[in-house]
């Protein structure tokens, strides 16, 4: 009989203090106080970035991961983790338009790849899975933030986890459907350094004949921070999500962005002001609008290619006058004839709202998805002045 374990080590390559879990755990801080590597047996693992069961979700099927890229992880922070019960290998889960299994229903019972385009929703507002389990993606093609549901009911998006009801994908729980969610997802994050022959299932996938690589894993992310200006002093490169970057350097006051777009934030755990680059060079903080030489965590922009749509509210909640918006506004109220939006909905893209006109002062990211109230996107005020759509050149 198999036994279903997963070990953590706190090293890479299975090197340093480990842990060996046998079922759920809502806190393992106690055991390791990173997570570099690990090694599962016998089922599928959920790990949770933070306690309780909170936080990012990686789904793991059984194999070997001498470091945390080949879980396509931000980064070495494992604080939680379930086993993976009744995997039957049948998908049977009803989607519902609005909350309490409200609304227009539509049935899945396979992997789908686009759910706009089968059913022509974005959103999903309650769900119930019959059998499974399944993983929901943020956007098509198994891509953005993902969601791990079980048998069950769940009346509202906040039940799977999801701060937005978006939906753009689906995912139905085997062993080859997890190896190929990595490999979408690491052509999201644009992770170059995966070594999948230390994975079996992939090996026993492209047996079958056939899984190759898209060229985008070849394109890496990057952005290096320096100290000093003009691209001096002590230096860090980065190509992930980084929730705490002080340990790597104590100021920045040049950066260079090789590819990809970034969110930098002021503070530790992606709070503060944000500053949004893209490709370029950057010789000191006033480059980027930056207020100080402090930057403590930063993050890749996701979907920032092909279309850009946005709609403007006048209220919250999506009501009062509405406008729709496809490219950079260098002055809202030359457009609209308000100083304020107190609700919008990002339907393609990402963008940037600007708290003056011709792009300057506060600047805040959004990514698609609903944003009710000003303060989902962490403003302390309503008034826009400027919309700039995030594009790498």
């Amino acid at each position: 009989m198999t036994t279903e374990s997963i070990v953590f080590y706190e090293d890479r390559n299975f090197q340093g203090r480990s842990y060996e879990c046998k079922g759920d755990t809502s806190d393992l801080h106690s055991f390791v106080s990173r997570c570099n590597s690990a090694r599962v047996k016998g089922s599928f693992w959920v790990l949770y970035e933070r306690p309780n069961y909170m936080g990012y979700q990686y789904i793991l099927a059984p194999g070997e991961y001498p470091d945390y890229h080949h879980w396509i992880g931000f980064n070495d922070c494992v604080r939680s983790c379930r086993l993976v019960r009744h995997v039957t290998g049948h998908l049977k889960l009803k989607l519902f338009e609005k909350p309490n299994f409200d609304g227009q229903t539509w049935e899945v019972t396979e992997s789908t790849p686009s759910i706009q385009e089968r059913f022509l929703c974005r959103e999903v507002h309650s769900c119930k899975v019959h059998e499974g389990p399944c993983v929901l993606f943020e956007h098509a093609n198994y891509r953005g933030r993902q969601y791990f549901l079980e048998k069950g009911e769940y009346r509202r998006h906040t039940e799977w986890g999801a701060m937005h009801p978006t939906v753009g994908s689906v995912r139905q729980i085997t062993s080859d459907s997890i190896q190929i969610t990595m490999i979408c997802l690491a052509e999201q994050l644009n992770v170059k350094h995966i070594n999948l022959a230390h994975c079996p299932i992939y090996t026993q996938h492209t047996a079958k004949g056939g899984i190759k690589l898209s060229q985008n894993m070849d394109r890496m992310g990057k952005i290096v921070f320096y100290e000093d200006r003009n691209f001096q002093g002590r230096s860090f490169e980065c190509s992930m999500d980084c929730p705490e970057l002080s340990s790597h350097f104590s100021r920045c006051n040049s950066i260079r962005v090789e590819s990809g777009a970034w969110v930098l934030h002021e503070r530790p755990k992606f709070m503060g002001s944000q500053y949004i680059l893209t490709r370029g060079e950057y010789p000191d903080y006033q480059r980027w609008m930056g207020y100080n030489d402090s930057i403590r965590s930063c993050r890749m922009v996701r979907n920032h290619t092909g279309i850009f749509r946005i709609r403007l509210y006048e209220r919250p909640d999506f009501q009062g006058q509405i406008i729709e918006c496809s490219e950079d506004w260098p002055s809202l109220f030359d457009r609209f004839r308000h100083r304020e939006i107190q609700s919008c909905n990002v339907l393609d893209g990402a963008w940037v709202f600007f708290e003056h006109p011709n792009y300057r002062g506060h600047q805040y990211l959004l990514e698609r998805g609903e944003y009710r109230r000003f303060s989902d996107w962490n403003a302390m005020q309503p008034t826009v002045g400027s919309l700039r759509r995030v594009q790498e050149f």
